[in-house]
């Protein structure tokens, strides 16, 4: 008879049960519920909290709100053990590449912000000592200036003064727990791991100057992290367990993309991010994939994120918050959407997406137009078109990522799965399928979420003994069946 451990105890026959999922993004964080029960093919979510999140500026430059994250995490699992007493584990899933560094248990300041400025300085230190193309060798990334090791380069006498380096839900679960680990998913993402076996590269920490011993040891999906802090447990309510999932939130996204033949199909995780790539069982680090920017992270399972990132919903989210400091109004985003569906596609003209003037928070629309300008285009003239413009040329840049992964990869697709936030604009989603050429399957909005529930479900044992992700997401495609978006010319 199969066992299944639940709250570090071993029951016999369980397939179901309530845990909660920590979610955080870079706009704003929330507590789920998420409750399972795979023999009877049921997966449900119930969100008890909900919080704001985005970037500090403080005199040091822009930062996360780390402690404050904390608080809200605390109270969001308060909520939910008195919605849910039994709730059986909880996971935390965040943005990659930030990081707090500590000394004891104290932090040394909150996390930088990937966004800051500051990223930029340390590409050239590192570029010096390690060229790119050895870099993508070692670890498989797509260059992005804000990429740990990039980070860590700009540090200064703050790694001197730390004796732990945590990324951020690491660094939750470490609060939470006292437990000092590197999920692998998310360490994936520093530039300091090996993509041929997952390890750290502790070699190229040392030609880096980057102190091995920061770095806490790689614990894979599923893995107990231990009991809250009995402070902690008093503030919630319960001795909840911490489980690792996978902690960076598009590993857990792509856990919950319903594909029922990952070898035929894309994903797009779109949200602040777009996220365009496949799920292989290797990594690909030619010299063409390191020439398109393709970048090879770790997954649940051990599998392979092969994606591009393109600049994502940032751009129209962005361009809405400069319109309402402009006028002083909230904007309705549907109905600038509806406005935008009624703007012709052949009016408005393609711009870059993936420009890197479109980083930095600020006046995104006089961005787009100085780009517009340079290159001799029309810039938009109203607000809807802006934001026709910026539909069409993110469904443009999903396209390209799609057909070049495929390529790279050496895969025929079939579907493009478009999971997250970005899944709700039907507007993107028809026009990807359309300049893709491929039909376009939507859903579920709550993606990362799912997937942070399904691996702690499946830690749980409530799927029995070695679920694949491929049972786990046919309860996703049951529980949430996509929209489909064909193909029109």
């Amino acid at each position: 008879m199969t066992t299944h451990r639940i709250g570090g105890t071993r029951r016999d026959g369980v397939t179901g049960g309530a845990v909660a999922a920590v979610d955080l993004g870079a706009t704003s964080g929330r507590v789920m519920i998420g409750r399972v029960d795979a023999a009877a093919g049921t997966l449900a979510l119930e969100q008890v909290a909900r919080f704001p999140n985005g970037g500090v500026r403080l005199a040091s430059g822009l930062h996360w709100d780390l402690t404050a994250l904390h608080a809200h995490a605390l109270r969001g699992l308060a909520d939910a053990v008195r919605t849910e007493p039994d709730i059986a584990s909880v996971g935390i899933d965040s943005w990659a590449v930030d990081y707090t560094l500590l000394r004891g248990h104290r932090m040394l300041g909150e996390p930088f912000h990937y966004r800051d400025e500051r990223t930029g300085r340390g590409v050239e230190a590192v570029h010096a000592k390690v060229p790119f193309a050895e870099l993508y060798r070692r670890n498989g990334l797509q260059f992005l200036p804000f990429n740990t090791l990039y980070q860590l380069a700009a540090e200064g006498d703050a790694l001197d003064l730390a004796d732990a380096l945590l990324l951020v839900p690491d660094a939750l679960a470490f609060q939470l727990t006292g437990a000092r680990v590197a999920e692998r998913t998310n360490a994936s993402t520093t530039g300091l791991v090996r993509v041929a076996d997952g390890a750290w590269d502790t070699g190229l920490m040392d030609t880096l100057g980057y102190d091995r011993t920061l770095f806490g040891e790689l614990v894979d999906p599923g893995a107990p992290l231990g009991a809250l802090r009995p402070a902690m447990a008093r503030e919630v309510g319960a001795a909840l367990e911490v489980v690792a999932v996978g902690s960076h939130d598009t590993a857990s996204a792509v856990v919950a993309v319903p594909m029922t033949d990952p070898s035929t199909a894309a994903y797009i995780s779109c949200g602040t991010w777009g996220l365009v790539g496949l799920e292989l069982e290797h990594a690909v680090t030619s010299d063409a994939a390191r020439e398109a920017n393709f970048t090879n992270e770790g997954g649940v399972d051990g599998r392979v994120r092969f994606l591009h990132n393109v600049m994502g919903l940032w751009l129209l989210s962005e361009s809405v918050r400069q319109w309402e400091r402009e006028t002083g109004q909230a904007i309705d985003l549907p109905t600038l959407l509806a406005d935008a569906g009624e703007v012709p596609a052949s009016s408005v003209a393609v711009f870059d997406a993936n420009d890197p003037r479109f980083m930095a928070p600020g006046d995104l629309p006089a961005r787009i137009a100085e780009w517009y300008r340079e290159h001799d285009l029309p810039v938009p003239s109203t607000r809807a078109a802006f934001a026709r413009a910026i539909v069409e040329s993110l469904a443009e840049a999903f396209a390209d990522a799609v057909r070049d992964a495929a390529r790279l990869a050496g895969r025929d697709l079939e579907t493009i799965h478009i999971v997250g936030g970005g899944s709700l604009n039907r507007l993107l989603c028809q026009r990807t399928a359309d300049r893709a050429g491929l039909p376009v399957l939507a859903g579920p909005v709550e993606a990362t979420a799912i997937g942070n529930v399904l691996v702690q479900a499946r830690a749980q044992g409530w799927f029995g003994a070695d679920a694949s992700l491929e049972q786990l997401r046919t309860l996703v495609a049951s529980a949430y069946a996509p929209r489909r978006f064909t193909p029109q010319r």
